[in-house]
């Protein structure tokens, strides 16, 4: 048996009382946590709910996250996270793709998840969770607490098997809707495992900050699944604020932050700095985008500590290359593989590229998916012959660094969140009076990246930036809101009729440099 909620149990069992979450007062126990999760699971069996099955879950960074996500492992069912910025339409095809049959949402979210939910009649149960002392019955559905009252504190955690799918983990691409990877008990475990021991190390005692969301496979994997197995305190930050991040890790002498390098960008931007005491820092890591050579400079000078810059994707577990503690830290380096990941880089022929040869970064290895959902030729299409296909393109040094150099996908990195612009095109497209439509990535000091729209008219008709953006924000999350919508009579085309995505952005740069 290999089931990833089965390790709640072990830390439990060795440490019953040592802090497990934290949030502003509240503090959570191992022996709590696992009891509650238990509970979660009696309510789903109660339900008909078990091995196969697979239940959604939209929750902020709250000690209800875990204790779900827990809950629903114990049953065998496999977990569905679900953004908590999304939309209806965006719910819906969670939901409806995965052919979830439960779903937990938060009452902050209530909304939008409940209209998806009513949508959906193969999703069968809907149950809302709130704050501790929030026992109204929903409008529609069933109130997490009062359920939880009446369940048994005992489980015995469903068998399953180390290839059984333990999260579906949602990843847009260039071809449109999100598809479902696939990831295994091994693959969450193993990963987690790795993080705690070489990366993370973190141990019982120690405090890691959660303020990467627990839905994203970043914060699920290096910080909840790792701080889990280490028996580490996760204390939770259930948005990101700069000031808010500075006082809990000054607060509850926070040992772990993993941050994306618009965060750090963030922390460094504030002027009464020597307020908050960091001292207690041990470990820094990044990921999601690339870290800026100057921010990684200011960290090290202010606070003493070398940030460690990883690497992966949501169809890796994620976590693929890392600089690990006591490694030579080369600025702008993604690191090496990890242990049991074979990392290549390739030509376009298939061949493998020599060292300081730029081609498509592809792996290998235990933190592999076994797919995507339902979509054998998506999947056939990335991995082939063993290998994963990144999208991104990197090279390799003498000594075996790896360091990505541009991106083979049409992919914008907005303060560490990915955003596809096709899927912003589609949506643009459905729009009565848009005949053209195109999303670049613009440069952008504290988030990398922003998201500018170009969209040209219908014959005949006239259309204003704003009517475009505010029919976006009914359809997309906010973070994939465009910061600007330029309206021409047309987009710039190469011979074949393609929208030249260049032009378009060296127009959007000029613009800039003109302000």
């Amino acid at each position: 048996m290999l089931n990833l909620a089965h390790y709640l149990d072990v830390t439990a069992g060795k440490y019953p009382e040592g802090t497990a979450v934290i949030l502003d007062d509240l503090k959570m126990t191992y022996s709590e946590v696992a009891m509650a999760a238990h509970r979660v699971a009696n309510i789903l069996k109660a339900k008909g709910i078990g091995r196969g099955d697979k239940v959604a879950l939209m929750l902020p960074n709250t000690p209800h996250f875990p204790i779900i996500y827990y809950g629903i492992l114990h049953t065998g069912a496999a977990v569905v996270p679900v953004n908590v910025l999304y939309q209806q339409f965006e719910i819906e095809h969670y939901l409806r793709d995965s052919g979830a049959v439960a779903f937990f949402a938060f009452k902050t979210f209530e909304g939008e998840a409940r209209k998806a939910f009513l949508n959906v009649p193969s999703c069968k149960h809907f149950i809302v969770a709130g704050p501790r002392d929030w026992l109204d019955a929903p409008e529609v559905g069933e109130n997490w607490m009062h359920l939880m009252m009446a369940a048994d504190t005992e489980f015995d955690t469903v068998q399953t098997m180390p290839d059984d799918t333990a999260v579906l983990l949602y990843t847009s691409g260039t071809t449109g809707a999100p598809k479902g990877a696939e990831l295994t008990h091994f693959n969450m475990f193993f990963n987690a495992y790795y993080c705690a021991r070489e990366i993370t190390r973190c141990q019982p005692g120690d405090v890691g900050l959660a303020t990467l969301p627990l839905f994203h496979s970043f914060g699920q994997t290096c910080i909840m699944n790792a701080s889990v197995l280490g028996g580490a305190a996760i204390t939770m930050l259930p948005r990101f604020e700069t000031i808010k991040a500075m006082e809990v890790i000054s607060r509850d002498r926070v040992n772990l932050i993993a941050l994306v390098p618009t965060m750090y960008f963030f922390l460094l931007s504030v002027p009464n700095w020597k307020d908050y005491d960091f001292s207690s820092l041990k470990v820094a890591v990044s990921g999601g985008a690339a870290l800026p050579g100057d921010v990684h400079r200011r960290f090290l000078e202010r606070y003493g500590l070398c940030i460690l810059e990883g690497y992966g994707l949501s169809e890796t577990s994620p976590v693929a290359s890392f600089t690990l503690l006591g490694e030579e830290v080369r600025v702008g380096s993604i690191g090496k593989p990890i242990w049991g990941v074979d990392m290549r880089i390739m030509r376009d022929d298939g061949s493998f590229g020599d060292v300081e040869e730029p081609g498509e970064i592809v792996l290998r290895g235990h933190n592999l998916m076994k797919g995507y959902f339902n979509r054998p030729e998506a999947t056939s299409e990335a991995i082939v012959n063993g290998w994963f296909h990144t999208g991104d393109i990197g090279k390799r040094d003498a000594d075996g660094y790896f360091y990505i150099v541009d991106r083979k996908k049409d992919l914008i990195i907005r303060g560490g969140m990915n955003i596809y612009p096709r899927e912003i095109e589609e949506v643009l497209y459905s729009h009565p009076k848009v005949f053209e439509a195109a999303v670049v990535g613009i440069p952008d000091e504290s988030r990398g990246e922003e998201v500018k729209a170009y969209v040209s008219p219908n014959d005949g008709e006239t259309i204003a930036s704003q009517e475009v953006l505010d029919f976006l924000k009914e359809r997309l999350a906010k973070y994939k809101w465009p910061k600007d919508v330029e309206v021409l009579h047309q987009l710039p085309k190469g011979p074949t009729g393609k929208i030249l995505k260049r032009e378009l952005k060296a127009m959007a740069t000029a613009q800039q440099q003109d302000e």
